[in-house]
């Protein structure tokens, strides 16, 4: 209702206007009503539709957290479904299927040196059992099998000897603590003492310095007269009795080079990518006949790249072998 006047005194007019607003009202209710229908509509659709989006935006990480829960040391193999994922978690899906790459890659390789440690410490062990169970039955009292005994468990003892002194030495090399010495000596005299050496210990075949430039290089001496012993070593295991073995040692554009090479058997090519890997034989009956581990070449290669160097191998089958080693001749 409106009740106003218009005009002053005994003329004033009052006008006075009536009107229902139960109707206006009953819309009113109403449009609130709609209002608070549709808002709280709304906030359902919202939260419907926020909760799908975020389930399906967090599946990856449900799916990530399953495929953890399965991965164990005996299964490896389980990776993650990149498909369909958003850029974010594709790239960690990634990124955790690449670690697990590395992950199952490094567990096989130690899988397979334990294996191949066993292996090769196995044997030397049989041979030693079997002679001293010959000495208990009755080698004792029969001087040719007591001497042969002998000599056969101390041959079989040093060689164990010296494969735990290979494994533990590539053991400190995975865990960063082999100790290196650098210190400065004359690379000639070094090359011309390892020469005496192998003359005094093989005269089976000949071997010769072509070229024994001096200089002074910055490194650790014994490990690196044990690289070229390694490589001379295989050289006079592999090469025909009398046969040539060459040592070089020069310096060229800051680099110092040491080569050793033979006319030998040689190594084919599919062999080559492989022979610097531990326990590696390219020649599984000529190295039961020859002797060795399986370890020398993989010990070089961790020495000579921790000098900063590089190993090139060059090899033909029948025709011979020619070891190239690089070290930098300046202080690293």
């Amino acid at each position: 209702m409106l009740n106003d006047g218009i005009g002053e005194g005994e003329s004033k007019i009052h006008v006075q206007i009536i009107d229902k607003l139960s109707g206006e009202t009953v819309y009113a209710g109403i449009f609130v009503f709609t209002l608070l229908a549709l808002e709280i509509l709304f906030i359902i659709i919202i939260i419907i539709t926020g909760y799908l989006a975020s389930k399906r935006l967090l599946k990856p990480i449900y799916v990530m957290t399953e495929t953890v829960k399965n991965v164990t040391i005996n299964q490896l193999d389980a990776r993650l479904d990149v498909r369909g994922s958003q850029n974010e978690f594709r790239d960690l899906a990634k990124t955790f299927n690449s670690m697990l790459d590395r992950l199952q890659s490094s567990y096989e390789v130690q899988n397979r040196f334990v294996s191949d440690a066993s292996h090769e410490l196995r044997t030397p062990i049989s041979v030693i059992q079997g002679y001293a169970n010959l000495l208990d039955r009755w080698g004792k009292d029969d001087r040719t099998v007591l001497e042969e005994s002998i000599a056969a468990i101390k041959t079989e003892a040093e060689d164990m000897k010296n494969l735990i002194e290979k494994l533990l030495f590539l053991a400190r090399g995975d865990k960063d603590t082999q100790k290196i010495e650098k210190t400065d000596f004359n690379t000639k005299e070094l090359l011309d003492e390892i020469i005496k050496e192998t003359k005094l210990i093989d005269d089976k075949h000949e071997v010769v310095s072509v070229r024994n430039e001096g200089m002074i290089l910055n490194a650790d001496r014994s490990l690196l007269k044990e690289v070229i012993r390694i490589f001379v070593d295989n050289s006079v295991k592999f090469t025909p009795e009398g046969g040539k073995i060459e040592l070089q040692c020069y310096s060229r554009d800051n680099i110092t080079f040491f080569t050793v090479e033979d006319s030998g058997m040689g190594i084919s090519k599919e062999d080559l990518p492989n022979i610097f890997d531990r326990f590696y034989r390219a020649d599984k009956s000529r190295t039961k006949n020859t002797g060795g581990t399986g370890l020398g070449m993989a010990i070089a290669k961790w020495i000579v790249l921790k000098h900063g160097g590089d190993i090139k191998v060059q090899s033909e089958i029948n025709v011979g072998t020619k070891i190239v080693i690089e070290l930098p001749n300046y202080k690293k």
